[in-house]
């Protein structure tokens, strides 16, 4: 068994990696999960296995893991592409979030423990809001309700962004400064107003929906408590959505919102960002026609916080290593000694235990393959008992 304290994360709240010893042997664990107005696509893929890697470990090495990813499936995203296609919102989210889950078993993902919906919980939402409005961190104006930044002094300290460098990026992502109804151009929204031909739900604010960042921390601590052991998502998710979410939650209850916060890194084709905008889109679907394992090992190859550039090439190395993988299996034992092992897991949980590396722990176990395939006069039998821990920790399945 590996020593629970071993294990090293890096945590965006510091800006460093940290010890991860959690107080309690239970674990939370939430990943901000699909908005599914379309379909899964590589950059996807690549948090969600980095996420499943992460939450397969901490089950390994002795933890009992509460696992939550929401399903945002209200959202000015949703109800734009139901408009364009002249479809029911209801209809697009359901049949996305669908698709989204049978590429999740392509991808061999276990199955988070709750798969939460924002609609579902417009009622919690709700009594949310009404909290930090008696608590004074929130105003109404004209049906809305806006969270009032500068009432709470921690606003940036996930981002480390100045107020100024916060302003374009909170217009790129959702956020409209200009709203001439808030006092400051950075208040986020908590519950926007009806709006003609949109679905509403009513408050004690008049017909409205929720704003994108008080799902998450309602779900959250609907299903995980107060304070999270592990918060986690895209990169691109720092700013505003996780830091908003931090200052509303503490807002709320007083106390820290996550002790970690992980954030993946994002994955670029052709030269830029893929991104739904730019049309450089390499989705799931059009996968299928490699094995599970060749999309895991390409996406486990690289490191969960390092930028990374897909190609077919790459594609084509993972295949090969995934070969490697399936002679193993075939090859049977001999009899002139025990094979030597143990080096090997060593160095496999240690690239583990660095905050995660998964790059180096393959480059390991391809390693030990080759020297199992050169020493089959050998008795590879416990060798190979190990590598099959190690699939199964990586997420990975026994092919022939």
């Amino acid at each position: 068994m590996v020593k629970k304290s071993g294990l090293y994360l890096f945590n965006s709240l510091r800006q460093k990696k940290e010890k991860f010893n959690p107080p309690e042997n239970t674990v939370s664990v939430y990943v901000c999960g699909v908005t599914p107005y379309d379909i899964t696509h590589l950059g996807h893929a690549f948090t969600y296995v980095s996420f499943d890697v992460i939450v397969r470990y901490l089950a390994f090495i002795g933890f009992h893991v509460v696992y939550v990813q929401n399903v945002t499936d209200i959202d000015d995203d949703i109800l734009k592409k139901a408009k364009a296609e002249n479809k029911d919102w209801r209809v697009l989210a359901e049949r996305n979030f669908s698709d989204y889950l049978k590429d999740a078993d392509f991808l061999n993902l276990r199955q988070p423990d709750y798969y939460p919906k924002a609609t579902d919980h417009i009622g919690e939402i709700i009594d949310f809001n009404n909290i930090l409005l008696t608590k004074n961190y929130a105003y109404e104006k004209n049906g809305n309700l806006y969270f009032d930044i500068k009432k709470f002094s921690g606003y940036g300290k996930l981002s480390r962004l100045s107020k100024v460098k916060m302003l374009p990026v909170s217009r790129e992502r959702g956020n409209n400064p200009d709203d001439p109804d808030k006092k400051n151009p950075l208040d986020f929204v908590l519950w926007q107003k009806k709006v003609p031909g949109e679905p509403y739900w009513e408050s004690p604010w008049g017909p409205g929906r929720p704003g994108w960042h008080i799902e998450c921390s309602t779900m959250s601590m609907k299903y995980l408590g107060q304070t999270l052991d592990i918060h986690g998502g895209g990169g691109d998710l720092i700013f505003p959505h996780h830091e908003s979410e931090i200052a509303q939650s503490e807002a709320a209850t007083g106390i820290s919102f996550a002790r970690f916060f992980i954030h993946t890194a994002m994955l670029y084709y052709q030269g830029k960002k893929m991104s739904k905008s730019l049309g450089n889109m390499v989705f799931i679907r059009n996968l299928k026609n490699y094995s599970k394992n060749t999309i895991r090992l390409l996406l486990l190859s690289n490191h969960y916080r390092q930028e990374w550039q897909y190609s077919e090439d790459m594609l084509n190395k993972a295949r090969k290593l995934n070969g490697l993988f399936r002679k193993v299996w075939l090859v049977q034992s001999g009899r002139n000694g025990e094979f030597s092992f143990n080096n090997y897991r060593q160095k496999f949980f240690e690239a583990l235990n660095d905050d995660m590396n998964t790059p180096q722990a393959l480059g390991i176990l391809e390693n030990l393959s080759k020297n199992l395939i050169n020493n089959r006069n050998k008795r590879l039998s416990s060798a190979k008992a190990f590598l099959n821990q190690a699939f199964n920790i990586l997420g990975l399945i026994v092919e022939y």
